[in-house]
């Protein structure tokens, strides 16, 4: 280099061509030059720059190697004077002309790969086919000499062909990526399988009305995890004993029920069965003996002046319910007016109450599981034996009872307790979550407004019935839960809302919001997420009461 001193060097030809330097972006209208073009367009329109004299200029080995390559170095000294001298040489038409055959060719490939994938398919299916029927029969060959030469003794291949797989009935599996690995021939099918599901246009899940699993999320996903199959395990064994620890049963109902075991964890948890499995059939028939006996006592009075009323609001208040598929029922709702009616007529404190009625609904879903295995949307209850459905209605009345024994000043005159509660929500909000609060300020939407149907129906107007199943799961195994954990499930549940509630401006948009929140499509993860939250809150906040208050 210092030989060649009067010679420009190749870092400092263009300073503004270093190594992070802003280079020139190609659009469309200007698309990336080809190498060849370039070494052209240099030839073309490029002259050398004067030489020193006495020395010829000749060009370094870097230089050399720049000319032939496009994605380290500028070309020339000049980026302008390149796409200037490229504006004049090329041709639009040409361009264009250039870029539809590209296009073209490119769908042809496209095309002819799609072809050549179903033709090979096709083979591959037709193959696997010959080899199972080749394999089956060698199969049988074999098995036939292992019986002559060595008896009936099974080869470690077909005994672990026999176990459970992905594809058994048994439908007990861990993950997709801890199942049994096939033989080529199932590989070849499944690959076949997943062409043709890939092929076909996507459905959203269909996601049942209860969920069949405690631990199922939305994406409805029916087979047994390990985990789940391990906590029903430990239900079964739990209520097999012959005296259940309710504590215990407390814990592993926390974080949701089977249904296969629900009702009778729900029995056992609201009080209504004993612990004590031997006296547990003699309590149910004396139970469901003593609510036939308010029937026949009460039940013809509905229609006398005293008790009309309450009986006509009844009537009017059950069609209003949901899930429709069920209630419209005739019998369903000829069980629901006498559940409801003769409560109104043994609480006389409170009598009936509207909101009273949605309170029935999770409680006749888990108990008709206990007699169907099909999704209760489409069930026709009326097809069950009489003997099964007074049972089912007698548990729910008395169930229910258990549940409305802990909040009944919610249901009494001016309804106290929902009063407390919502007064309670507010003071909570504004600790955790100050800037919802002072928005609600802002646009003068009181709690009040939208909170009361929260603690009057326990969120059942909210959230769908398969979301307050599971929320009851943990109400039920929570100490005072309808009553006083169902508080900070109501502080979680606004704050979940957060960012939607800040983006209204105004107050009619705002209760819009709060009283049609979207829920639809929510399932257990969401519900386990939201009691996680609450119990936080609780953890927080329920031994220290002067903590929210300010």
């Amino acid at each position: 280099m210092s030989s060649d001193g009067n010679k420009k060097q190749f870092w400092k030809r263009n300073a503004a061509k270093v190594p992070g330097s802003i280079q020139h972006v190609y659009g469309a209208q200007h698309p990336p030059f080809d190498p060849l073009l370039h070494a052209n367009l240099i030839k073309a329109g490029n002259k050398p720059p004067p030489a020193t004299p006495g020395k010829p200029k000749k060009a370094t080995t870097f230089q050399e190697f720049e000319s032939i390559t496009s994605d380290a170095w500028d070309v020339g000294d000049d980026d302008d004077e390149l796409l200037a001298m490229a504006a004049q040489n090329l041709n639009i038409e040409v361009v264009m002309e250039t870029a539809n055959k590209v296009i073209e060719n490119h769908s042809k490939q496209q095309e002819r790969q799609r072809l050549d994938d179903a033709t090979e398919l096709d083979q591959r299916e037709e193959d696997t086919q010959e080899e199972a029927a080749a394999e089956d029969e060698e199969e049988d060959e074999e098995e036939e000499e292992d019986r002559v030469e060595e008896g009936d003794v099974t080869s470690p291949e077909v005994s672990f062909a026999s176990q459970s797989s992905p594809y058994t009935d048994s439908r007990l599996v861990k993950s997709h990526s801890e199942a049994p690995i096939g033989s080529p021939k199932d590989a070849a099918g499944e690959r076949a399988a997943l062409h043709r599901q890939r092929s076909l246009p996507h459905r959203p899940p269909v996601i049942p009305l209860v969920a069949r699993m405690a631990d199922q999320n939305t994406s409805g996903t029916p087979a047994m995890t390990e985990r789940e199959a391990s906590r029903l395990d430990k239900f079964k064994q739990l209520l097999a004993g012959p005296n259940t620890d309710l504590e215990e049963l407390r814990k592993l109902s926390w974080s949701g029920i089977p249904r296969q075991v629900r009702p009778i964890a729900w029995k056992l948890l609201s009080g209504y069965l004993p612990a004590n499995a031997e006296r547990r059939e003699s309590v149910l028939q004396r139970k469901r003996q003593e609510y036939f006996g308010f029937i026949q006592q009460y039940y013809d009075s509905r229609n006398d002046e005293h008790h009309q009323d309450t009986y006509r609001q009844i009537h009017i208040d059950i069609p209003r319910m949901s899930p429709e598929s069920l209630v419209l029922q005739p019998k369903v709702t000829e069980i629901f007016e006498r559940i409801l009616f003769i409560w109104a007529i043994r609480h006389p404190a409170s009598g009936y109450v509207q909101g009273i009625n949605d309170l029935v609904t999770p409680f006749f879903v888990v108990y008709v599981f206990e007699y169907i295995e099909e999704e209760v949307e489409n069930f026709d209850v009326s097809s069950l034996q009489e003997e099964a459905l007074r049972n089912i209605e007698a548990d729910s009345f008395w169930c229910m009872s258990k549940l409305l024994d802990g909040i009944q000043d919610n249901y009494t005159f001016a309804q106290p307790g929902i009063q407390r509660k919502v007064k309670a929500l507010e003071e909570l909000v504004s600790r955790i979550d100050e800037s919802v609060h002072r928005h609600m300020q802002q646009y003068e939407v009181e709690y009040l407004q939208f909170a009361f149907r929260w603690m009057n129906n326990l969120l059942m107007r909210e959230l769908p019935l398969r979301c307050t199943i599971r929320l009851w799961d943990t109400y039920q195994a929570e100490p005072e839960g309808f009553s006083h954990f169902h508080l900070y499930v109501c502080a979680a549940f606004l704050v979940r809302w957060r960012k939607e509630i800040l983006e209204e401006r105004d107050f009619q948009g705002l209760m819009i919001l709060l009283q049609n929140l979207p829920t639809m499509h929510w399932g257990n993860e969401e519900v386990s997420v939201l009691l996680a939250e609450a119990y936080r809150l609780k953890f927080a906040f329920a031994d220290a009461p002067n903590h929210y208050k300010r």
